[in-house]
Protein backbone atom coordinates (compact mmCIF):
# COMPACT_ATOMS: atom_id res chain seq x y z
CA UNK A 1 0.00 0.00 0.00
CA UNK A 2 1.24 3.41 -1.13
CA UNK A 3 1.39 6.44 1.31
CA UNK A 4 -1.13 8.07 -0.69
CA UNK A 5 -3.86 4.50 -0.52
CA UNK A 6 -2.84 4.82 3.68
CA UNK A 7 -3.82 8.21 3.90
CA UNK A 8 -7.44 7.50 2.01
CA UNK A 9 -8.09 4.61 3.69
CA UNK A 10 -7.85 6.63 6.61
CA UNK A 11 -9.66 9.26 5.95
CA UNK A 12 -12.36 7.38 4.60
CA UNK A 13 -12.67 4.90 7.52
CA UNK A 14 -13.45 7.45 10.14
CA UNK A 15 -16.80 8.67 8.63
CA UNK A 16 -15.89 11.92 9.79
CA UNK A 17 -18.13 15.41 8.07
CA UNK A 18 -14.58 16.66 6.79
CA UNK A 19 -14.23 13.11 4.22
CA UNK A 20 -17.19 14.78 2.43
CA UNK A 21 -15.42 18.44 1.90
CA UNK A 22 -12.39 16.83 0.77
CA UNK A 23 -14.42 15.01 -2.69
CA UNK A 24 -14.81 18.66 -4.10
CA UNK A 25 -11.43 19.97 -4.03
CA UNK A 26 -8.99 19.22 -6.96
CA UNK A 27 -6.59 16.46 -6.72
CA UNK A 28 -3.25 18.61 -4.83
CA UNK A 29 -5.10 20.06 -2.44
CA UNK A 30 -7.35 17.03 -1.99
CA UNK A 31 -4.23 14.78 -1.78
CA UNK A 32 -2.64 17.56 1.27
CA UNK A 33 -5.55 17.80 3.47
CA UNK A 34 -6.59 14.15 3.06
CA UNK A 35 -2.79 13.40 4.13
CA UNK A 36 -2.96 16.15 7.00
CA UNK A 37 -6.09 14.70 8.40
CA UNK A 38 -4.67 11.40 8.38
CA UNK A 39 -2.03 12.61 10.89
CA UNK A 40 -4.60 14.46 13.15
CA UNK A 41 -6.43 10.54 13.28
CA UNK A 42 -3.29 8.82 13.88
CA UNK A 43 -2.20 11.01 17.14
CA UNK A 44 -5.97 11.79 18.15
CA UNK A 45 -6.31 7.66 18.11
CA UNK A 46 -3.39 7.54 20.20
CA UNK A 47 -5.57 9.34 22.83
CA UNK A 48 -8.79 7.13 22.46
CA UNK A 49 -7.49 3.80 21.89
CA UNK A 50 -4.45 3.65 24.28
CA UNK A 51 -5.66 2.20 27.42
CA UNK A 52 -2.15 2.49 29.41
CA UNK A 53 -1.89 6.37 29.93
CA UNK A 54 2.66 5.74 30.03
CA UNK A 55 2.04 4.09 26.87
CA UNK A 56 0.39 6.77 25.01
CA UNK A 57 2.76 9.09 26.48
CA UNK A 58 5.65 7.29 24.27
CA UNK A 59 3.68 7.09 21.84
CA UNK A 60 3.05 10.42 21.95
CA UNK A 61 6.76 11.40 22.01
CA UNK A 62 7.39 8.93 19.16
CA UNK A 63 5.29 11.48 16.93
CA UNK A 64 7.04 14.29 18.09
CA UNK A 65 10.22 12.58 16.97
CA UNK A 66 9.17 11.34 13.74
CA UNK A 67 7.70 15.09 13.27
CA UNK A 68 10.82 16.72 13.64
CA UNK A 69 12.69 13.99 12.00
CA UNK A 70 9.80 14.49 8.02
CA UNK A 71 10.88 17.98 8.33
CA UNK A 72 14.30 17.40 8.43
CA UNK A 73 13.48 15.26 5.09
CA UNK A 74 13.21 11.34 6.57
CA UNK A 75 9.79 10.71 7.12
CA UNK A 76 9.12 7.52 7.84
CA UNK A 77 5.52 6.95 8.75
CA UNK A 78 3.15 6.32 6.23
CA UNK A 79 0.65 9.47 6.95
CA UNK A 80 4.05 11.79 6.93
CA UNK A 81 5.46 10.22 3.70
CA UNK A 82 2.25 11.62 2.13
CA UNK A 83 2.01 14.52 3.39
CA UNK A 84 5.59 16.12 3.22
CA UNK A 85 5.77 16.36 -0.44
CA UNK A 86 3.07 18.93 -0.23
CA UNK A 87 3.99 20.69 3.34
CA UNK A 88 6.06 23.55 1.67
CA UNK A 89 3.51 24.27 -1.13
CA UNK A 90 0.73 25.04 1.50
CA UNK A 91 2.64 26.52 4.22
CA UNK A 92 2.33 23.30 6.24
CA UNK A 93 4.77 23.69 9.17
CA UNK A 94 6.42 21.66 11.97
CA UNK A 95 4.99 24.21 14.86
CA UNK A 96 1.30 23.03 13.41
CA UNK A 97 2.04 19.13 13.48
CA UNK A 98 3.68 19.22 17.14
CA UNK A 99 0.86 21.84 18.59
CA UNK A 100 -2.18 19.01 17.12
CA UNK A 101 0.73 16.48 19.05
CA UNK A 102 0.26 19.29 22.48
CA UNK A 103 -3.18 18.96 22.23
CA UNK A 104 -3.80 15.51 22.40
CA UNK A 105 -0.74 15.48 25.33
CA UNK A 106 -3.10 17.69 27.31
CA UNK A 107 -5.75 15.13 27.08
CA UNK A 108 -3.76 12.66 28.71
CA UNK A 109 -3.10 15.06 31.28
CA UNK A 110 -6.09 16.78 31.53
CA UNK A 111 -9.51 15.84 32.19
CA UNK A 112 -11.29 18.96 33.47
CA UNK A 113 -11.35 22.61 32.62
CA UNK A 114 -11.82 25.03 35.15
CA UNK A 115 -13.65 27.69 32.96
CA UNK A 116 -14.17 28.39 29.06
CA UNK A 117 -10.95 30.44 28.81
CA UNK A 118 -9.07 27.55 29.91
CA UNK A 119 -10.89 25.53 27.49
CA UNK A 120 -9.98 27.79 24.40
CA UNK A 121 -6.38 27.01 25.00
CA UNK A 122 -7.18 23.53 24.81
CA UNK A 123 -9.47 23.89 21.38
CA UNK A 124 -6.42 26.25 19.86
CA UNK A 125 -4.20 23.54 19.83
CA UNK A 126 -6.67 20.70 18.78
CA UNK A 127 -9.04 22.77 16.46
CA UNK A 128 -7.83 25.91 15.77
CA UNK A 129 -4.44 24.66 14.51
CA UNK A 130 -6.47 22.33 12.76
CA UNK A 131 -8.67 25.10 10.44
CA UNK A 132 -5.56 27.01 10.03
CA UNK A 133 -3.63 24.38 8.10
CA UNK A 134 -7.13 23.30 6.65
CA UNK A 135 -7.46 27.42 5.04
CA UNK A 136 -4.03 27.37 3.94
CA UNK A 137 -4.25 24.12 2.29
CA UNK A 138 -7.75 25.13 0.87
CA UNK A 139 -6.35 28.60 -1.20
CA UNK A 140 -5.84 31.15 1.46
CA UNK A 141 -5.31 34.76 -0.56
CA UNK A 142 -6.34 37.24 2.49
CA UNK A 143 -4.57 36.78 6.20
CA UNK A 144 -7.40 38.30 7.44
CA UNK A 145 -8.98 34.28 6.75
CA UNK A 146 -6.78 32.76 9.66
CA UNK A 147 -8.57 34.63 12.17
CA UNK A 148 -11.80 33.25 10.47
CA UNK A 149 -10.58 29.47 10.32
CA UNK A 150 -9.45 29.47 14.02
CA UNK A 151 -12.87 30.62 15.13
CA UNK A 152 -14.91 28.27 12.98
CA UNK A 153 -12.58 25.68 14.46
CA UNK A 154 -13.39 26.34 17.78
CA UNK A 155 -17.25 26.59 17.17
CA UNK A 156 -16.60 22.53 15.57
CA UNK A 157 -14.99 21.69 18.98
CA UNK A 158 -17.39 22.80 20.64
CA UNK A 159 -20.51 21.15 18.68
CA UNK A 160 -18.23 17.79 18.92
CA UNK A 161 -18.15 18.69 22.68
CA UNK A 162 -22.12 18.49 23.20
CA UNK A 163 -22.24 15.59 20.71
CA UNK A 164 -20.13 13.51 22.54
CA UNK A 165 -20.92 14.09 26.05
CA UNK A 166 -21.83 11.16 27.40
CA UNK A 167 -19.03 8.86 25.90
CA UNK A 168 -16.46 11.26 26.68
CA UNK A 169 -17.92 11.14 30.44
CA UNK A 170 -17.72 7.47 30.21
CA UNK A 171 -13.86 8.05 29.83
CA UNK A 172 -13.31 9.58 32.69
CA UNK A 173 -13.44 13.58 30.64
CA UNK A 174 -15.59 16.35 31.08
CA UNK A 175 -14.29 19.14 28.38
CA UNK A 176 -17.75 21.50 29.79
CA UNK A 177 -16.13 23.86 31.73
CA UNK A 178 -16.65 22.98 36.02
CA UNK A 179 -17.75 26.77 36.37
CA UNK A 180 -20.38 26.38 33.93
CA UNK A 181 -21.59 23.01 35.63
CA UNK A 182 -21.60 24.87 38.80
CA UNK A 183 -24.17 27.65 36.91
CA UNK A 184 -26.13 24.96 36.28
CA UNK A 185 -26.33 22.97 39.02
CA UNK A 186 -24.78 19.88 37.41
CA UNK A 187 -22.50 17.45 38.84
CA UNK A 188 -20.10 15.82 36.56
CA UNK A 189 -21.20 12.23 38.08
CA UNK A 190 -24.35 12.58 36.49
CA UNK A 191 -23.04 12.30 33.34
CA UNK A 192 -21.66 9.59 33.62
CA UNK A 193 -24.35 8.19 35.02
CA UNK A 194 -26.37 9.33 31.88
CA UNK A 195 -28.89 10.82 34.33
CA UNK A 196 -30.92 13.60 32.26
CA UNK A 197 -32.59 16.84 34.10
CA UNK A 198 -34.01 20.28 33.38
CA UNK A 199 -30.55 21.43 34.62
CA UNK A 200 -28.60 19.55 32.26
CA UNK A 201 -30.88 20.84 29.70
CA UNK A 202 -30.68 23.78 30.66
CA UNK A 203 -26.55 23.64 30.46
CA UNK A 204 -26.41 22.34 27.22
CA UNK A 205 -28.66 25.07 25.60
CA UNK A 206 -26.30 27.59 27.09
CA UNK A 207 -23.38 25.60 25.19
CA UNK A 208 -25.49 25.41 22.05
CA UNK A 209 -26.04 29.25 22.03
CA UNK A 210 -22.34 29.78 22.28
CA UNK A 211 -21.52 27.64 19.55
CA UNK A 212 -24.05 28.69 17.08
CA UNK A 213 -22.66 32.70 18.18
CA UNK A 214 -19.02 31.46 17.55
CA UNK A 215 -20.76 29.75 13.68
CA UNK A 216 -22.07 33.71 12.73
CA UNK A 217 -18.77 35.41 14.31
CA UNK A 218 -16.53 33.10 11.82
CA UNK A 219 -18.65 33.75 8.66
CA UNK A 220 -18.73 37.56 9.51
CA UNK A 221 -14.92 37.32 9.65
CA UNK A 222 -14.28 35.42 6.39
CA UNK A 223 -12.65 37.83 3.96
CA UNK A 224 -15.11 37.95 0.45
CA UNK A 225 -12.08 37.52 -1.27
CA UNK A 226 -11.44 33.99 -0.21
CA UNK A 227 -15.54 33.04 0.12
CA UNK A 228 -14.74 30.86 -2.89
CA UNK A 229 -11.66 29.73 -2.23
CA UNK A 230 -12.73 28.18 1.95
CA UNK A 231 -15.53 26.43 0.97
CA UNK A 232 -14.74 23.23 1.96
CA UNK A 233 -14.61 24.72 5.38
CA UNK A 234 -18.11 26.67 4.74
CA UNK A 235 -19.76 22.64 3.77
CA UNK A 236 -18.39 21.45 7.01
CA UNK A 237 -19.66 24.41 8.51
CA UNK A 238 -23.14 23.52 7.25
CA UNK A 239 -22.83 19.88 7.93
CA UNK A 240 -21.69 20.52 11.67
CA UNK A 241 -24.21 23.08 12.21
CA UNK A 242 -27.04 21.11 10.98
CA UNK A 243 -26.10 18.50 13.37
CA UNK A 244 -25.87 20.99 15.99
CA UNK A 245 -29.51 22.05 15.27
CA UNK A 246 -30.44 17.97 14.83
CA UNK A 247 -28.94 17.55 18.73
CA UNK A 248 -30.90 20.56 19.85
CA UNK A 249 -34.04 19.13 18.23
CA UNK A 250 -33.84 15.98 20.06
CA UNK A 251 -33.49 17.78 23.14
CA UNK A 252 -29.67 17.20 24.05
CA UNK A 253 -30.50 13.74 24.69
CA UNK A 254 -26.76 12.97 24.18
CA UNK A 255 -25.55 11.10 27.44
CA UNK A 256 -26.72 7.67 26.12
CA UNK A 257 -26.02 7.43 22.27
CA UNK A 258 -23.79 9.66 19.83
CA UNK A 259 -26.44 11.77 17.26
CA UNK A 260 -24.71 11.73 13.94
CA UNK A 261 -26.18 12.67 10.11
CA UNK A 262 -26.08 10.16 7.69
CA UNK A 263 -23.45 9.65 5.18
CA UNK A 264 -25.61 10.86 1.93
CA UNK A 265 -26.72 13.58 4.22
CA UNK A 266 -23.56 14.73 5.14
CA UNK A 267 -22.68 14.61 0.44
CA UNK A 268 -25.96 16.40 0.25
CA UNK A 269 -25.10 19.36 2.59
CA UNK A 270 -21.59 19.41 1.08
CA UNK A 271 -22.79 19.10 -2.17
CA UNK A 272 -25.22 22.27 -1.74
CA UNK A 273 -22.51 24.66 -0.79
CA UNK A 274 -20.86 23.13 -3.81
CA UNK A 275 -23.36 24.22 -6.27
CA UNK A 276 -25.69 26.44 -5.01
CA UNK A 277 -23.16 28.55 -2.55
CA UNK A 278 -25.73 28.42 0.64
CA UNK A 279 -25.98 26.56 3.57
Amino acid sequence: MTPDQYVQEKAAASGSSFYYAFLFLPKRRRAAITAFYAFCREVDDVVDEVQDPGVAQTKLAWWRGEVTRAFAGDPQHPALRALMPLAAEFGIEERHLQAVIEGCRMDLEQTRFMDFTALQRYCHLVAGIVGEVSARIFGQQDPATTAYAHRLGLAFQLTNIIRDVGEDAMRGRVYLPVDELQQFGVQAQELGKRQYSDRFSALMRFQAERAHRLYDEALALLPPADRRSQKPGLMMASIYRTLLREIEADDFRVLHQRISLTPIRKFWLAWKVQALGRM
